[in-house]
């Protein structure tokens, strides 16, 4: 069975679209994404009403960095503690406000990247809300640098 987006994710991501043109989508009728200023950050909004800050980072990327002077194969688990370790610092610059805000943090894993996710509830029905937490989260972190 192929799941299709509902009339209502459909209406919502372009209505978001026209409200913030900065979103953009990785895979039609998926998740609508925006970068968070210039550091890295994505904000993401998913048809299942998950909103994530998320900052992450690509495992060739940190391959490529470990790998200086070192010829050496090193573990998926080598690589993914590294990468969580490179995540840290611009982490845990908002990692205290996203928790006080009522977001949850996980990390999320995948042979492509390492993420540190925030994610919040969020009622999809509720525009004016939606829009407030968008809005909010561009403010904190899509502002500061």
């Amino acid at each position: 069975m192929t799941e299709h987006a509902s009339p209502a994710w459909t209406q919502l991501r372009a209505d978001l679209k026209r409200s913030f043109p900065q979103f953009y989508e990785l895979e039609p009728d998926g998740p609508l994404v925006m970068d968070l200023g210039g550091d890295g950050w994505l904000l993401e909004v998913r048809p299942d009403g998950k909103v994530l800050c998320q900052y992450g980072v690509a495992m060739d990327e940190v391959m490529a960095l470990m790998s200086e002077g070192t010829p050496e194969d090193l573990g998926t688990d080598e690589v993914a503690k590294q990468a969580k370790y490179f995540l840290q610092p611009a982490v845990s610059k908002y990692r205290t406000l996203l928790l006080q805000s009522g977001f949850v943090e996980e990390t999320e894993m995948t042979d492509e990247f390492v993420a540190v996710t925030f994610s919040r509830e969020a009622d999809l029905q509720n525009r004016a809300k939606l829009d407030d937490l968008l809005q909010w989260c561009r403010r904190q972190i899509g502002s500061a640098s």
